[in-house]
Order: C-alpha cells, then sequence, then structure tokens
C-alpha cells in the first residue's frame, strides 16, 4: 500500500501525518488531547497503537473507540512546546478531535504601561503562553481603530515592547490585544496622555475635488453605507473621483459630514 501523506498547519500549530505516524505540535495551554480512535480496517483491534508526548511514551489507554492524552499529567509547563506522535496502523488514522487546544491563547498581564515624551507606547507583559502578535489600538472616531503591531515574544517571563505612536488633538487613549483563534481577544487597560498637537479643521475646495485641512491629520472618509473609500495622512484627501452624494469624514478625533456635489 502507497504511503499516506496530509500535511495541516497553522499558526504554530503543526498537525500532519504519514503511515503509521499522526504528529501533532503546538504549545500547551492547560488542556488535554481527545482522540477519536476506529477499529482496524480488518475490523480486529484499535487503529492507535502508541503515543509519545515529547519523545517519551506515555500511559494514556489507546485500546478503546475515544481516548484522552492526558498532558496534565506530564509536568508540561504552560506554554511549552509540545508534540505528539500517535502511532498507527497503516490502513486507518484517528481523528484529533480538538487540535486547536496546542494553539496559543491570548493570557497575557500587563506589568506597567506607558508613553514617554518622544511619543514611544512602552509596556512590560507576562505570562504569554504563545507568540502572538501584540495589536496596537488607538480610541478615536468613537471607536478603537488599528494602529500597528509588534510580536509576542510567547513565554510566562517578563518582556519589554515599545511601539512609536502618532497623537491626535486633546486626549488619547492608546491600548493593546493580542487575539488567539476562535478565542475572545484579550485587551490591556487602556494608557492616557493630553496631546498639544493642533486641532485641524477642514475645508472642500470650490471645484469640489479634494478636501484640505489646516495641518496634517490622519482620515477616513466613508459613504452612505458604511464603507471607507479613502484613508490615509496628509493634509489634503482627493474626492475628484468619488460619486456625487454624502459621506462621513474621520480625522483627527473629530467625525463630519460632507455633500459631493460634482
Amino acid at each position: 500500500m502507497k504511503n499516506l501523506i496530509f500535511i495541516f498547519s497553522i499558526a504554530v500549530l503543526s498537525f500532519n501525518s504519514k503511515a503509521g505516524v499522526l504528529i501533532l505540535e503546538g504549545k500547551f495551554q492547560n488542556k488535554n488531547v481527545f482522540i477519536q480512535n476506529a477499529f482496524g480496517a480488518n475490523g480486529v483491534g484499535f487503529c492507535a497503537t502508541e503515543i509519545k508526548v515529547n519523545g517519551k511514551i506515555t500511559t494514556d489507554e489507546v485500546n478503546s473507540s475515544a481516548f484522552e492524552i492526558d498532558l496534565t499529567a506530564l509536568n508540561i509547563k504552560p506554554g511549552q512546546k509540545v508534540v505528539i506522535e500517535i502511532s498507527h496502523k497503516s490502513d486507518c488514522v484517528p481523528v484529533v478531535l480538538n487540535p486547536e487546544v496546542l494553539k496559543p491563547r491570548p493570557t497575557f498581564e500587563v506589568v506597567s504601561m506607558n508613553i514617554n515624551s518622544s511619543g514611544i507606547l512602552k509596556w512590560t507583559a507576562k505570562n504569554e503562553s504563545g507568540p502572538l502578535p501584540y495589536v496596537v489600538e488607538q480610541f478615536k472616531w468613537n471607536k478603537w481603530v488599528y494602529v500597528g503591531e509588534v510580536q509576542g515574544i510567547g513565554n510566562p517571563d517578563n518582556h519589554d515592547y515599545s511601539f512609536q505612536i502618532a497623537t491626535h488633538s486633546g486626549e488619547n487613549k492608546f491600548r493593546v490585544k493580542q487575539v488567539g483563534l476562535g478565542a475572545t481577544p484579550k485587551v490591556s487597560s487602556p494608557v492616557i496622555i493630553n496631546s498639544g498637537t493642533d486641532k485641524p479643521s477642514f475645508m472642500i475646495t470650490k471645484n469640489n475635488k479634494a478636501i484640505q485641512y489646516t495641518c496634517e491629520t490622519s482620515f477616513e472618509v466613508y459613504d452612505a453605507f458604511g464603507t471607507v473609500v479613502k484613508k490615509g495622512f496628509g493634509k489634503e484627501t482627493d474626492i475628484d473621483n468619488l460619486s456625487k452624494g454624502k459621506y462621513y469624514l474621520c480625522y483627527d478625533n473629530q467625525v463630519s459630514e460632507f455633500e459631493k456635489r460634482k
């Protein structure tokens, strides 16, 4: 019989099988792995024959239609790499019912967070259980807006991170968050600073082809259906190619309406 090869890979989780071995890789998240174990093709005995975790044979009972790989009993630390090898007969393959339990979850805790005089957001975090990116967000336009990412290291030790921010006029709020696959995002408390940045105003040019601001600003333009049609940073927004109608302009920390007339 020809060898069967199946490979599945996502995030830090690797899941592959070849003749006689099914391999599951990821990080321990305080969860056990459950296996659906069919009979062999000839109807004699079960498909899985032996389990190894990080190279060591376990005592998990494989002679049943379903069984649990008890990772909690192996003194594996949260966030530690796990490689599970499931030996099986060549004419069948066991089914891993919950491979997602080895994918990283957002478990970080912020030890400290501040913004220095150079406009750099700095934070120290601990208790990370996997290398997830930190998403940096700024609150403006009545919502939290994505401004960038910093890759997390992914273990429980204290780690220092930094990100250069840009402020708008008045009060500014920033936070960081992590999102694991299928998990609820985990967010930090916001850090707040007040900026002396000038508050811009805007005007539409007489030829109705551009929006001009009194100073440089971030901006987004939405159509009547809430679709972003323009986005950028500067002292002008080109609207020449927009159709006639009502639009919403987000700039600095303001939200306004305008109408494209021609």
